[in-house]
């Protein structure tokens, strides 16, 4: 685990789209597992603009996301396939035929799990992975638990998990109580990871998932055992290290 401290967002979002613009460089038809939230959006915003410079093509990437609310479809405003639109997709020239995301909406939840597992698998992997981590330590929406989830699944959103994405909602009755989210396994199944924290709510969180035991009680501890992970972190985040 190789932990990076950066002085804000800004600077965090330019190097992570740096080691995506290597990636596809070394490997144009890579495939990418993406992340929601407010800690991917300066990345998203630096890999755009070096689309528009001419820098980066990312004609050949294939894209899987970590997760969805369960009940909502595609042009819902908040659902994490609009969000991708919005904050990535529309601004670089990866194909349609490319993007997945998990459908909120499949008649057989399960059914629908099982098939993206078997589509990354059948993409060879993901080559690189961005996360997040909340406040309890979760990855993607595998929140703590008693055991790491081994692929993508359902999984009921814990209090906590609610409360930090009612900002996004008219009310906290609106926030959706069940997702659909790639598991550990999968996410361990990634060639490379990058982990993005920023701010002082976050550095409980780094400082378990860096210092702490691995356990499925923080989910995002697992990632001590990768061999290929970077931390990257301003300043609040990293406070307890």
């Amino acid at each position: 685990m190789n932990v990076r401290v950066y002085k804000d967002d800004k600077a965090i979002g330019s190097a992570a789209a740096a080691l995506f613009a290597a990636c596809v460089t070394e490997k144009p038809n890579c495939v990418f597992g993406l992340a929601t939230g407010s800690s991917p959006i300066p990345t998203y915003r630096k890999m755009a603009e070096l689309y528009r410079d001419g820098a980066v093509d990312y004609a050949g990437v294939t894209t899987y996301n970590l997760d969805e609310y369960v009940g909502l479809d595609h042009d819902h405003d908040q659902s994490y396939y609009y969000f991708m639109q919005e904050n990535l997709f529309r601004h670089i020239n990866v194909k349609e035929e490319n993007i997945h995301v998990l459908s909120g909406i499949a008649p057989d939840p399960e059914k629908e799990c099982r098939d993206y597992e078997k589509a990354i698998e059948t993409a060879g992997g993901i080559d690189l992975q961005i996360l997040g981590i909340g406040r309890n330590g979760h990855i993607a929406f595998n929140e703590p638990a008693d055991a790491f989830a081994p692929a993508t699944h359902v999984v009921e959103l814990t209090e906590s998990t609610i409360d930090a994405n009612k900002r996004f909602f008219t009310s906290v009755d609106d926030v959706p109580r069940r997702a659909l989210t790639t598991g550990i396994g999968t996410i361990m199944k990634a060639r490379a990871i990058v982990l993005i924290a920023t701010g002082a709510d976050k550095a409980e969180a780094v400082r378990a998932m860096v210092k702490g035991p691995v356990t499925p009680r923080c989910p995002a501890s697992i990632l001590q055992f990768h061999p290929n992970t970077t931390i990257m972190v301003d300043e609040a985040a990293a406070s307890l290290l």
